[in-house]
C-alpha cells in the first residue's frame, strides 16, 4: 500500500518550484553594506549605532503596536509568509499550458469524464479542484464563479499578511523617535557633564536611525514583495483557470494553447515554436469551426 501511495507521489506533475529569491537577499545585503560602509566612510565606527536598549525599544513597541491593531490570525500569516519574502514558489507557465493541453486532448478524443484517472495526478492543489468540478459535470458559469472566489478569498488571506508588514513600517519610525526622546531624557538629567551630553545625544539619536531603517529596509519592503508574490499567484490560477474553463467548452487543443499564450507572453517564456504551430493550426481549426 505505501509502495502504491510513494509511486501515486512521484507521479504527480510538479508545475510549481521553490528557490532562493536572490533579488531579496542582495537588496538586503547592499542596503546594509551602503549604509554602515557610508557610516565607517565618515570616519564612524559600527559600534557607534549598537544599542541593545534602542533595539528594544524600537522592535519591542513596534511589534506591541502591530498585536494591537492586527488579529492573532493575520500575524500568524505573516509569520508564514514570511518565508515568501525570501523564497520565491512559482507556476511554470509553459509546463501548465503543456499539461492543461494534453487535458484537453484527452478529453476531446474520450470526453471530459476520461480525465477524472487523472486527477492523482495533478500537483497543483488549485488546477486539480477546478478540473474534479469540470469532471463533476459542473456548469461552466459556476465553475468560474467558484474558483474566482478562490482566487479572492486566497488573495484577502495573504494581504492581511503583508499588512501586517506594511502597518509595523509605519509605526517603527515613530517608535524610534519615542526611543530617541527617552534617550534625550536621561542625558537631561546629567547637564553637568557636557561631554558626557555630547555623547548621551548621539546615542538616543541611535533609536530613531533603528526604527528609520528596519521599516525601510524590512518591514516596507517585505510587505511590497508580499504584495508582488499575490499577484503573481493570482496571475497564475486565472492561467489554470482559463485553461480548465476551455477544456469545458469543448475547445481545441490549438486553439487553447494560442489563448494561454497571452500568460506566457506576459511572463516573458512565450515559446517562439510553439506559438509558430499553434498559430499555423488555429486558421484552419477555426475555418471548420
Amino acid at each position: 500500500m505505501a509502495d502504491k501511495q510513494e509511486a501515486a507521489a512521484a507521479s504527480k506533475s510538479n508545475l510549481k518550484s521553490s528557490k532562493p529569491d536572490i533579488a531579496s537577499f542582495a537588496g538586503l545585503l547592499i542596503a546594509l553594506g551602503g549604509i554602515i560602509g557610508g557610516l565607517m566612510w565618515e570616519g564612524g565606527k559600527i559600534s557607534d549605532v549598537i544599542q541593545i536598549s534602542a533595539a528594544i525599544i524600537v522592535l519591542g513597541g513596534t511589534l506591541g503596536a502591530v498585536m494591537v491593531t492586527s488579529p492573532l490570525s493575520a500575524l500568524v500569516a505573516a509569520l508564514g509568509g514570511l518565508k515568501g519574502v525570501f523564497f520565491e514558489e512559482k507556476l511554470d507557465p509553459a509546463a501548465a499550458v503543456d499539461e492543461i493541453i494534453a487535458y484537453a486532448t484527452k478529453a476531446r478524443k474520450s470526453s471530459i469524464v476520461s480525465l477524472e484517472e487523472e486527477l492523482d495526478k495533478v500537483g497543483d492543489k488549485f488546477l486539480q479542484k477546478a478540473l474534479s468540478l469540470a469532471v463533476d459535470g459542473t456548469d461552466l458559469q459556476e465553475l468560474r464563479k467558484m474558483m474566482e472566489l478562490e482566487i479572492a478569498q486566497s488573495e484577502h488571506h495573504r494581504e492581511s499578511a503583508a499588512k501586517v508588514f506594511e502597518g509595523a513600517g509605519g509605526y517603527a519610525p515613530t517608535i524610534g523617535i519615542i526611543g530617541a526622546v527617552l534617550g534625550l531624557i536621561q542625558v537631561m538629567k546629567h547637564l553637568e557633564n557636557i561631554e558626557e551630553v555630547g555623547k548621551g545625544i548621539a546615542v538616543a539619536f541611535v533609536a530613531t536611525v533603528y526604527g528609520v531603517a528596519v521599516s525601510n529596509l524590512v518591514f516596507l519592503p517585505a510587505a511590497n514583495k508580499l504584495k508582488a508574490r499575490i499577484r503573481q499567484d493570482a496571475q497564475d490560477k486565472e492561467l489554470l483557470l482559463e485553461g480548465v474553463c476551455s477544456i469545458v467548452e469543448g475547445m481545441n487543443p490549438k486553439l487553447i494553447r494560442v489563448k494561454l499564450e497571452a500568460f506566457l507572453q506576459h511572463a516573458g517564456k512565450s515559446k517562439k515554436k510553439g506559438a509558430a504551430e499553434a498559430s499555423g493550426a488555429a486558421a484552419p481549426a477555426a475555418a471548420k469551426g
